[in-house]
Parts: structure tokens; C-alpha cells; sequence
């Protein structure tokens, strides 16, 4: 059973950084691809950042690009999400999600969704 579990949320104020984890389960981690999400309250789910543990891409939306910075353990299982210069815009439920080898870009495949879900870790980024 592939598992997901997500972890580093927290109250944090605006400029300030956060490093989320994702630890990952009941899968061959080096098959796989992991994206993190978001969903603040009325709006519709937003992919982040993913990584393709397959060669080793990354894709960074254009909402973070250039503050977030994703990046993955494969000794752990475990990727990791570096929030930097937060927003109070990026106060959210961030999840992570994976799918083996996706055969699309990594955006699109943020915009497809992933197969696997883990439970989200609150973020909230204070002005």
C-alpha cells in the first residue's frame, strides 16, 4: 500500500521559511514521481513544485518559482519542500501526491493530477 506522509507545517510570518517533508511508503521511490499541492479555503486545488525521481527533474510552478525549491532524499524516501520569502497568499493545506513515472511533462501532470494521496500539512504565513 503506497502511503504518504507529509509533515513540517506551521504559523510562520510573511519573509519567513518552512521546509516541508513527504515521506513515502509501500512504493519503489525511484520509479516514481511526487508532487506537493495546495488548497487555501475557496479555491480549487494548485500544483506546486514536482520531481521525477526517474531522472531527477523538477518542475516549479510560476507562482513559487524562484521561492520554493524542491528536491528528494532517495536514501530516506522522503522529498522535501524549501519555502522560502512565504507569502501570506501561500497560507494553504499542502499536500503531497504521487504517480509511477508519468509519461507527461511534470506540469501537466501537476494539472492531471497524481495517483496517491497523502493528508495535507497546514501552512499559514502571517502579515
Amino acid at each position: 500500500e503506497v502511503q504518504l506522509q507529509a509533515s513540517g507545517g506551521g504559523l510562520v510570518q510573511a519573509g519567513g521559511s518552512l521546509r516541508l517533508s513527504c515521506a513515502a511508503s509501500g512504493l519503489t521511490f525511484d520509479d516514481y514521481a511526487i508532487g506537493w499541492f495546495r488548497q487555501a479555503p475557496g479555491k480549487e486545488r494548485e500544483g506546486v513544485a514536482c520531481i521525477n525521481n526517474v531522472d531527477g527533474s523538477t518542475y516549479h510552478a510560476a507562482s513559487v518559482k524562484g521561492r520554493f525549491t524542491m528536491s528528494s532524499d532517495n536514501a530516506k524516501n522522503t522529498v522535501y519542500l524549501q519555502m522560502n520569502s512565504l507569502k501570506p497568499e501561500d497560507t494553504a493545506v499542502y499536500y503531497c501526491a504521487a504517480e509511477r513515472d508519468p509519461p507527461y511533462g511534470l506540469g501537466y501532470t501537476l494539472a492531471l493530477g497524481m495517483d496517491y494521496w497523502g493528508k495535507g500539512t497546514q501552512v499559514t504565513v502571517s502579515s
